[in-house]
């Protein structure tokens, strides 16, 4: 075999290995499109937080019934199943679970929102602070995060609850307390990954202060793990208050989807009008599921994405 025969296999075998190695990155690289899709579960989901947000928010101006007025029928005995008037039914007192379902969405959502965005807020800023300057203030911070997260959580909330009065205000701070710790830890965590990244390493090369460092490097990164963990802890958030509303801690004015299920729960007419408690479950189950589903396909979609980086 002539020299210029064994220059044109090895040729060969080069550009064969190379059309290999195209074809090998470019499934990878449709792999992870694939894996970077939310998905359809996640429309859904969000389609659904989007309705019941705008239910709430929208609740006076929507052609609703009454939820405190009694519609009693006239040789009826109440609770009234579901039907065309009534689309969850009434409870036994004949005022309309729909109608009360919407409305209670308001405080339930409103607790959940405030209750993460305070610890959007201060666990936030603690985290980043810990993450940032590490050293004595990692230490403090991170030592207060410990003890809070030592002390039992449904304690301090029956603690706070019991010594104030229960109104809104302190149910939902309450909560945002709670959640300091958890979503803290996440930025502590997250903020230590990207300080010593090349960007934020050349910020402070050009002389940019810790301050823009902070917001114009590692805010933007923060809020992504941040803003996946913001729905999943709104979802606690919604289930903790039910639990208050069961240990009758809840907000005194108003109807919550905690209370409306422990009024349920509690009725004389519930085997015969399962409704009245299951209307409230079903809305609030729906409502978890989709905060928590869309949360966890936020934080699998982001992470696909940053380990592609």
């Amino acid at each position: 075999m002539s020299s210029d025969e064994t220059m044109h296999d090895i040729i060969e075998h080069s550009l064969e290995e190379s059309d290999a190695g195209v074809v090998a990155a470019a499934v990878m690289a449709h792999d992870e499109t694939v894996k970077r899709t939310l998905g359809i579960g996640f429309w859904i989901s969000i389609t659904w937080i989007a309705v019941i947000v705008l239910a709430a928010a929208l609740a006076p101006w929507l052609p609703l019934k009454d939820p405190d007025a009694n519609f009693i029928s006239p040789g009826e005995r109440p609770p009234y199943s579901p039907n065309g008037t009534h689309w969850f039914g009434t409870d036994q007192d004949a005022r309309d679970l729909f109608s009360r379902t919407i409305w209670g969405a308001r405080i339930s959502l409103t607790v959940g929102f405030v209750a993460i965005a305070c610890g959007m807020v201060f666990g936030g800023l603690l985290g980043m602070l810990a993450g940032y300057f590490r050293g004595w203030a990692d230490r403090v911070i991170s030592f207060v995060f410990v003890v809070f997260l030592s002390f039992p959580a449904l304690v301090l909330a029956i603690l706070i609850t019991a010594l104030l009065e229960r109104s809104l205000r302190t149910i939902s701070i309450t909560l945002g307390i709670l959640s300091i710790a958890p979503v803290g830890r996440v930025s502590r965590a997250t903020t230590i990954s990207f300080a010593d990244r090349e960007f934020v390493l050349a910020a402070r090369t050009l002389g940019a202060s810790h301050r823009r460092i902070m917001i114009k490097e590692l805010l933007p990164n923060v809020l992504i793990p941040m803003g996946a963990l913001a729905l999943l802890g709104m979802a606690v958030a919604v289930v903790a208050e039910g639990g208050l509303a069961f240990l009758g801690l809840s907000v005194e004015k108003g109807s919550t989807w905690g209370k409306m299920i422990l009024t349920g729960a509690g009725s004389r007419d519930l085997q015969k009008a399962p409704w009245i408690a299951f209307a409230p479950i079903i809305v609030l189950f729906l409502t978890v599921l989709s905060l928590n589903f869309a949360g966890d396909r936020l934080r699998s979609y982001f992470d696909v994405k940053e380990t592609s980086l």
